[in-house]
């Protein structure tokens, strides 16, 4: 049995009574065909289900009005929130995105990097897994490539990310005037470009508090008992400074399981304020992205590089702000327990952070 047959443009034609030209411009908008023959042609484009072949038009045209958009998780909050802002920004434009995760493996994402090069996307935003992007884009690749969020080890890139050594000294000083005497600092993995910042950036800023780093991996239950064995040693941390969000999360309910609170028994501040990070008791002092920015400006450059912008590799640094809660409390009530009455949010001015 033979399988039904697609309903095509000449079909239209046919059933219109017109031309496939006349069906083209009635399709594409065009103001040149009579109420009487649009009418028609809309008529029977309703009565045989006929779809525009979006990619044939792209091939016509010589025109892809498609990007490829690449994160490394799209469980994470913060890239889910990339993306859709991306799509919203990407719609008002005219254009499709195809969005792929690389699942934090650098191997996945090659892979998805040569897939993606397959459908011939006008431009392409990447968060990249690590900083060894350069090496993992497929050979040839001619359309614009915008980076975001990770910093490439190689120079050459359009790179639209935070100042994250800023923010991260902020929290560190921070921690520093609460009268912390020691900071315990935890991240996935320093080969993360700005996981490596913002370390770099604690290391910068501190003057009397001592810190440490811990590695943890990302899903790694290796380093979730390193992490586990850290804060049930002898000395326990006064503060824990978390530099990625699903550290964070691995960490605070690490705490919670072996009975520690933030800020009675150990500070908490977590780079990515998260919803979560709001909505417990006492809240958490996080360092806020913005997001929505980043999305946008990266969206703005690589439309301007597909439109045909010239140039050198764009680098844009965008600030972030820090909201102070009561996990890093050091008052009388915050050391009884009791949860704290508010909160405070600060932005960054020159590396330090002020309040609004």
């Amino acid at each position: 049995m033979s399988k039904p047959r697609s309903p095509s443009i000449k079909m239209v034609a046919d059933r219109a009574g017109v031309s496939v030209a006349t069906v083209s411009n009635v399709l594409n908008g065009k103001p040149s065909v009579s109420p009487d023959f649009a009418l028609r042609v809309q008529d029977a484009v309703r009565e045989l289900g006929y779809v525009v072949d979006i990619g044939a038009s792209r091939l016509r045209s010589q025109k892809s009005q498609l990007a490829g958009v690449v994160v490394p998780d799209l469980t994470n909050p913060m890239f889910a929130s990339f993306v859709s802002t991306l799509e919203h920004l990407a719609r008002v434009d005219g254009f499709d995105l195809v969005v792929v995760s690389a699942r934090n493996n650098p191997e996945e994402e090659a892979d998805r990097l040569r897939n993606i090069r397959s459908w011939r996307p006008a431009g392409l935003i990447v968060i990249p897994c690590d900083g060894s992007f350069a090496e993992r884009l497929p050979g040839g690749f001619s359309a614009p490539v915008v980076l975001a969020d990770r910093i490439p080890d190689k120079p050459g890139f359009d790179l639209i990310a935070v100042d994250n050594s800023a923010a991260a000294g902020a929290i560190a000083t921070h921690l520093e005037n609460q009268g912390y005497k020691d900071c315990l600092v935890v991240g996935s993995w320093l080969s993360i470009s700005n996981v490596r910042e913002r370390w770099e950036g604690v290391r910068g800023a501190v003057k009397r508090l001592g810190v440490e780093v811990l590695e943890i991996g990302i899903d790694d239950p290796e380093g979730a008992d390193r992490l586990e064995r850290r804060l049930r040693g002898r000395q326990l941390p006064g503060a824990l400074f978390v530099l990625d969000h699903g550290s964070s999360l691995l960490a605070y309910r690490t705490m919670a399981e072996i009975g520690l609170s933030a800020p009675r028994d150990i500070g908490f501040a977590s780079f990515d304020d998260m919803e979560w990070m709001r909505l417990v008791a006492p809240g958490i002092t996080a360092v806020r992205q913005p997001v929505e920015d980043m999305a946008e400006q990266a969206w703005a450059l690589l439309l301007r590089r597909i439109r045909g912008s010239a140039g050198d590799p764009v680098t844009r640094r965008l600030r972030c702000a820090i909201e102070i809660r009561g996990s890093t409390s050091r008052s009388p009530h915050q050391e009884a327990g009791e949860a704290p009455k508010g909160g405070m949010t600060c932005t960054l001015q020159e590396g330090r952070y002020s309040p609004d």
